[in-house]
């Protein structure tokens, strides 16, 4: 495999300023595949494998949709019971989750289990998850390339110690602002940023910053990209699942170590295609997106910031 993913598969059911929507498909797992799998389709090349676990009332029609998008499915388990459910709003600017209920169902007694086929993949992503499941899975494969992994403030709150034990272990760190100056102490973004790299002993720090973009500390240098101006705004849930599998698939393209214009490169993907997310409930649009969509966006992106 280029690339493994494990995550979340979940069924969300939230309203924003746009609607309600019952029952989407969600969950970081999916999201970040789907992205990554669009990506594939482009460089021709779709080796991605999905670890996650669903329970019995988990749809076929939806296993196909991983399968029609490129992904390999022999890491979903299924299990008796009920699959991961959220119910949740956005409210304003959306740029905060209001969770009014969380369902954990078979995902509480979650043990990842990595598949043969997946156990040296050339990128591993551990998207959000609890860090113990993250540390499992990274005892049983290992990225020939580059380890990525996403995290939340839940588990800053709940898990802190096992959240900085499996920091240490990866190569590409990616959180949000708020999550930064959380795990320092610190309200001062980019020296918090440092502090986090100095803890984490180098590599590559991603930090997320929403409606304001994206700033990344590489070895080599600061890169700061501003994110994609769009204007219809439906559901900005998985958004950030979106973005780690488009720069994931970017990055499992390359060889040898990760220079800062090939970072760049893969950031400016994944903040174009993380702006089609947001434009529907749930993985519809980062689901069917068409390559022509993708391309025009970019190419509007590149004149606007002139990242050519």
């Amino acid at each position: 495999m280029d690339l493994v993913i494990v995550g979340s598969l979940a069924y969300d059911s939230l309203e924003t300023p746009a609607g309600t929507s019952e029952n989407e498909l969600g969950g970081s797992g999916s999201y970040g595949g789907f992205s990554a799998a669009f990506h594939a389709r482009l460089d021709g090349k779709p080796e991605i494998g999905i670890i996650g676990v669903v329970g019995e009332d988990f749809l076929d029609e939806h296993l196909e949709w991983y399968r029609k998008s490129g992904l390999d499915i022999q890491g979903i388990e299924v299990q008796p019971g009920k699959t991961f459910k959220w119910i949740g709003s956005y409210q304003g600017k959306m740029d905060q989750a209001v969770t009014h209920d969380t369902q954990l169902n078979v995902f509480e007694s979650f043990s990842p289990v990595v598949p043969e086929l997946y156990n040296s993949p050339k990128v591993l992503v551990c998207a959000n998850l609890h860090p113990d499941l993250q540390a499992s899975v990274l005892n049983q494969a290992k990225a020939r390339r580059v380890s990525i992994l996403d995290s939340m403030n839940l588990w800053i709150n709940i898990a802190r110690k096992s959240l900085e034990d499996v920091i240490k272990r990866v190569d590409i760190l990616i959180l949000n602002d708020e999550e930064v100056r959380m795990l320092t102490a610190d309200d001062n973004l980019i020296r918090a940023s440092q502090t986090l790299l100095s803890m984490k002993d180098g590599g590559i720090l991603v930090v997320k910053k929403g409606e304001n973009g994206v700033i990344a500390f590489h070895p080599g240098g600061i890169i700061s990209i501003p994110s994609y101006p769009t204007i219809n705004q439906v559901d900005p849930t998985g958004c950030g699942d979106s973005f780690a599998g488009a720069m994931a698939q970017k990055l499992a393209t390359g060889e040898g170590e990760i220079s800062v214009h090939e970072l760049m490169e893969s950031l400016v993907s994944a903040t174009v295609t993380a702006s089609f997310t947001i434009e529907s409930f749930g993985t519809d649009k980062i689901r069917n997106l068409q390559p022509h969509e993708y391309y025009e966006r970019l190419k509007h992106y590149r004149v606007i910031t002139k990242t050519f």
